[in-house]
């Protein structure tokens, strides 16, 4: 059996943290695949949410990519907005094939999960102060271009060429 984890996040962006949690899944704890189940992904252009569902989809293919990671690896799959309940952990897994893992260091997620029957792997913290989907939206939404060090270089060039920085500073203005 394919030994595979469920990564379960809004990946707002797809950022360098996500990408070492893969690496480590794969490469520490041994998973075949991993599957990237984007949460959220009936909100977009808000503070918060602003990238579609899509264009996170394209922001982990450029991260792996960027990463020397192979596609094959990986499998995404999108998930509409949802309270945090036990009924919820059965309906999101019924997006998903079939997982052994979910990767998660948040504790209702965790519990939920485990109460649920399903084991939860919490990954290391990598780099937290800088790695973080608020911080890079804050720096994006400030001018500030170091934002492109926390994201792989075809995620940040995806990003400018979507109009992604134009409209968290247009969305932070008016928040």
């Amino acid at each position: 059996m394919v030994r595979r984890a469920l990564l379960f996040g809004r990946f707002q962006p797809f950022h360098k943290g996500h990408v070492s949690i893969v690496k480590w899944a794969l490469y520490e704890v041994g998973f075949d695949e991993i599957v990237f189940l984007i949460g959220m992904a009936s909100e977009n252009y808000t503070p918060r949410n602003p990238f579609t569902a899509g264009e996170r989809i394209e922001m982990i293919r450029l991260s792996l990519k960027d990463s020397g990671m192979p596609l094959d690896k990986a499998i995404t799959a999108t998930i509409m907005t949802l309270e945090t309940s036990i009924g919820s952990v059965h309906y999101v897994l019924s997006y998903v094939p079939r997982v052994e893992a979910i990767l998660t260091r948040n504790p209702v997620i965790s519990k939920i999960f485990i109460d649920a029957g399903i084991k939860v792997l919490q990954p290391p913290l990598f780099n937290r102060d800088e790695w973080r989907g608020e911080i890079i939206r804050l720096k994006i939404a400030r001018g500030d271009e170091s934002w492109k060090n926390a994201v792989t270089p075809s995620t940040a060039k995806f990003i400018e060429d979507i109009g992604g920085v134009e409209r968290i500073m247009w969305m932070y203005e008016r928040d």
